[in-house]
C-alpha cells in the first residue's frame, strides 16, 4: 500500500513541459558546445560549419593557451577573488541569517527588510560612488577591494536563502541546546551550521559563478594586468589575437571549465538546498 501511494505521488511531466525543458537546455548547451568545438577548427571551417564536428581534433590552440602565462595568471586571480567571495559571504550571511531567524531582538523584522532592499537595486547603480570610496580608502588595484564589494552585493540574496533554511530547522534543536547552557555562537557553529551543507553549497555556487563572471567591477578597480581576472584576460587576449576566433574560443572554453566543475561537484546539494531540504522534526 505504501508503495502504491509513493508511486501516486510521483509527478508526471507533460509533452509541453518536455519541449519547454529541451528548448531551455538548448539555449544553455548549444553556445558551450559551439565554443568548445570552435577551439579545434580552422577559421574558415568555423565560418562555414560553426555547429558541426571539426575535421581534425588537433588541440594545438588549447596547448598554446595553456603554455602561455596569461591564462594561468587570470585563472589564479579569478579563483582567488571567487574563493574569497564565497568564504566571506557564506560566513557573513549565515551568521546574520541565524541571528535573524533564532534570536529575538527589537527591530529584527526591520533589519531583515532593510537587507532585502538590496535585491531591488542592480549593482551597476553603485559603481561610481563605490569607485570614489575605494579610491579614498586606497583599495583600488586590489583583490580585497573586489572581494569586499562582491560580498556586500551578494549578502542580501545569501541572507534570504539562509534565513528561509534556518526557519525550517526544528525549533527543538535550538531549545534543547539552550537548556544545556549552549550559547548562540556554539549553537550556530556546532548544531545549525553542520546541517546547512545544502544551502551552503547553493549560496556558494551562486556567489562563485557571479564572482567568476564579473566584468564591470574588476574593469573599474584593477589597473595592473598581472591582477586581471579571466573576463579581463579574455578582453586582453582578444585584443592581442584580433580575429583568430578559434584561439579565442579555446581560451574561453578553458576559462569556463572551473565554474562548470565547481557546479557539478555541488549540484546534488544545490538542488536539495533550493527545494528546502531541511531536517524535519
Amino acid at each position: 500500500m505504501a508503495t502504491v501511494a509513493r508511486k501516486r505521488r510521483q509527478p508526471t511531466i507533460s509533452p509541453v513541459q518536455w519541449v519547454t525543458l529541451l528548448i531551455v537546455a538548448a539555449f544553455v548547451i548549444v553556445p558551450f558546445y559551439t565554443t568548445a568545438l570552435g577551439g579545434f577548427k580552422e577559421i574558415g571551417e568555423l565560418r562555414v560549419n560553426p555547429f558541426g564536428l571539426p575535421a581534425s581534433w588537433d588541440p594545438v590552440r588549447f596547448n598554446e593557451v595553456l603554455g602561455g602565462p596569461r591564462y594561468f595568471s587570470s585563472l589564479w586571480n579569478s579563483l582567488l577573488i571567487a574563493g574569497g567571495t564565497v568564504v566571506l559571504s557564506t560566513l557573513v550571511a549565515s551568521m546574520a541569517a541565524f541571528a535573524l531567524a533564532h534570536i529575538k531582538f527589537f527591530g529584527r523584522n526591520f533589519v531583515l527588510g532593510y537587507l532585502m532592499l538590496g535585491l531591488l537595486f542592480p549593482s551597476a547603480t553603485g559603481i561610481l560612488p563605490l569607485f570614489i570610496k575605494m579610491r579614498d580608502l586606497g583599495m583600488l588595484d586590489s583583490h580585497w577591494g573586489i572581494i569586499i564589494v562582491q560580498v556586500a552585493f551578494s549578502v542580501s540574496f545569501s541572507v534570504l536563502l539562509f534565513h528561509n533554511f534556518f526557519k525550517e530547522l526544528p525549533k527543538e534543536l535550538v531549545d534543547a541546546a539552550r537548556m544545556d547552557n549552549c550559547g548562540y555562537i556554539r549553537i550556530y557553529w556546532y548544531i545549525t551550521l553542520p546541517l546547512c551543507l545544502p544551502i551552503i553549497a547553493t549560496v556558494g555556487v551562486f556567489n562563485f559563478v557571479g564572482s567568476w563572471n564579473s566584468f564591470l567591477l574588476p574593469l573599474i578597480v584593477l589597473n595592473s594586468e598581472a591582477k586581471y581576472t579571466w573576463p579581463l584576460g579574455i578582453m586582453q587576449f582578444q585584443g592581442q589575437w584580433g580575429s583568430d576566433w578559434p584561439r579565442i574560443l579555446a581560451f574561453l572554453t578553458l576559462s569556463i571549465m572551473p565554474a562548470i566543475a565547481f557546479f557539478l561537484l555541488a549540484q546534488r546539494y544545490v538542488i536539495s538546498g533550493l527545494t528546502g531540504g531541511a531536517v524535519k522534526g
